[in-house]
């Protein structure tokens, strides 16, 4: 399919994972490992993981930015190297964490880290209201903080565009601070940015029109958002298709569904596929792209996600790490192609004839 001026090769698009790997924001060689394995796994599409527009903005003290020179230099080294071997388009997610921010690796616990600690800050949020019992209170954005957030996703946008990525995803999901906005749980403003749900999608609504007109007309923004928090009183799917019809009328050209990570409280039906009816109900009220995402394992089960309507694309996260062939072994499954490098051709089974395509 098409989406703008990008053209994908099968409905297979690989997700952004963090891999809290980073030094003060820069890539190294861990993320030419991960990156550049996954490029010649067969999808449609790589996204970088979630990647701060700020130092505050990280989740963790390991996490990767785009901030600054130095860590627009590191992603240029790293995609150089990728893009040397394989043809894959990569797209890069552009985050910010609120209140979720400064906090520990997910190995060593996860933990949120004080701000007085020698790897932590003090994080902001639309309100001073803290993810956990026990964690520091985010200090409130005022309006001078907001327009810092938001040029800082304008400026990340354009190191983005001098990289050559084709294609720039907001993360509006997973109760970082675009979620925080949205949610009602976490924004309790009492300004234009507070109360109503016209008010609380204004400034993610913002930033998306900041970065869309930062970045060429000709390549596409695609935003990433939480179809529900799964707590009762807090965003729903409802409000999810809403600012799904206000994002498409702004141009956005493609919505990513996944779910919850916004309160503790949340209480998530997980099994195989759980999230596709939220991308289903979304896909029903627009008409732009819409991704799954979210224990999606089976060639059967994702293909039957595309071809009954569920969503246009199917993304894949832990399930690729897991098994980094696995758009070949799908194709494979349902008799169509795939393509792989020419070092790799010999590799094909005789059982399956002409399935792979060279590079």
């Amino acid at each position: 399919m098409r989406i703008r001026n990008l053209d994908l090769r099968n409905r297979i698009v690989i997700a952004p994972m963090c891999q809290y790997s980073a030094v003060d924001g820069c890539m190294n060689d861990w993320h030419l490992i991960h990156l550049g394995h996954l490029s010649l796994s067969g999808a449609a599409m790589l996204t970088i993981e979630a990647t701060a527009v700020l130092p505050e903005g990280r989740i963790t003290y390991a996490d990767v930015g785009l901030w600054n020179d130095d860590t627009e230099a590191e992603i240029r080294r790293t995609l150089e190297s990728v893009r040397r071997w394989s043809v894959m388009p990569v797209g890069i997610q552009l985050a910010h964490a609120g209140r979720k921010a400064s906090c520990e690796v997910p190995w060593k616990r996860g933990r949120q880290l004080p701000p007085d600690h020698a790897l932590g800050w003090q994080t902001v949020a639309p309100s001073a209201i803290p993810h956990t019992d026990g964690d520091a209170p985010p200090a409130a954005l005022d309006r001078s903080g907001l327009s810092r957030v938001r040029d800082a996703f304008v400026a990340a946008a354009a190191r983005a565009d001098r990289l050559g990525l084709d294609l720039i995803q907001l993360h509006a999901a997973h109760g970082y601070l675009l979620h925080q906005f949205l949610s009602p749980l976490s924004n309790q403003r009492d300004d234009e940015y507070g109360g109503s749900l016209e008010n609380r999608m204004r400034f993610p609504l913002e930033v998306f029109d900041a970065v869309r007109a930062a970045f060429p007309a000709g390549k596409p923004v695609s935003v990433r958002v939480s179809g529900t928090d799964w707590v009762e009183g807090g965003w729903s799917i409802e409000q999810t298709i809403a600012f799904a019809a206000r994002l498409e009328e702004r141009g956005c050209d493609a919505i990513h569904i996944s779910s919850g990570g916004l309160h503790p409280a949340q209480k998530v039906p997980v099994g195989p596929g759980y999230q596709v009816p939220l991308a289903r109900a979304v896909k029903s009220a627009v008409l732009m792209p819409v991704v799954a995402v979210g224990q999606i394992t089976g060639y059967e089960q994702a293909e039957a996600i595309v071809s009954t309507g569920d969503a246009d694309l199917v993304a894949l996260a832990r399930g690729i790490l897991y098994d980094p062939r696995w758009p070949w072994h799908a194709a494979a499954a349902l008799g169509a192609h795939v393509r792989a490098p020419k070092q790799y051709l010999r590799s094909q089974p005789p059982q399956f004839k002409n399935l792979f395509d060279s590079e």
